[in-house]
């Protein structure tokens, strides 16, 4: 049997490189974890036909106690993500944290929207549907108990949970308020 010939038209592909492994640049620590709640198809009937757009609901949080979100309308999905999530950024509230949990019982109303938050005790988990769970994992809770009670539209509830959210207040913020002390708001 004849051996074959190696070609002799350029370099083997499958050796080491010559100027080394590609590198992007440095990895840079992301300060948000983004979830992607939704993502909508809508359409626009013009004269020529459809015109189909992508609408995406996200929301963002750094788990200690930051969380935000945003939409974003693009003729592409990734394009609809990266607004989104940009809009979210500067949509960005502070909420207070005790033990994992929310201090206190909280109704948040947006629209038809309205989202009931329960403080849980430690070891409950985190007891929420969809896009209250979104909300609420990435504030950084371990422990709450929700429930859905107006509608049920995924942008409504992030809306609600948030106002929610945005609505809490600390003993400490509530006694500040009243001129008293901490234990005085517990007496």
């Amino acid at each position: 049997m004849e051996q074959r010939k190696p070609r002799e038209n350029g370099p083997r592909r499958n050796g080491p490189r010559k100027n080394g492994p590609r590198r992007n640049g440095p990895k840079v620590e992301k300060e948000f974890e983004e979830r992607v709640v939704t993502i909508n198809r809508v359409t626009k009937v013009v004269k020529g036909g459809r015109k189909f757009r992508f609408a995406a609901l996200v929301v963002i949080g750094d788990r200690k106690g930051r969380v935000g979100f945003g939409t974003g309308k693009a003729n592409e999905v990734p394009d609809a993500i990266r607004k989104a999530s940009e809009a979210a950024k500067r949509n960005v509230i502070r909420v207070p944290m005790i033990h994992g949990t929310i201090p206190h019982e909280v109704n948040g109303m947006f629209g038809s929207g309205n989202v009931f938050l329960k403080p849980a005790s430690q070891g409950t988990g985190i007891i929420a549907g969809g896009p209250v769970r979104a909300v609420v994992e990435l504030a950084g809770y371990s422990d709450i108990l929700s429930k859905s009670l107006g509608s049920r539209t995924p942008i409504n509830m992030v809306r609600a949970t948030m106002e929610g959210l945005a609505s809490l207040k600390t003993a400490q913020q509530v006694a500040e308020l009243r001129d008293k002390k901490v234990e005085e708001i517990y007496g």
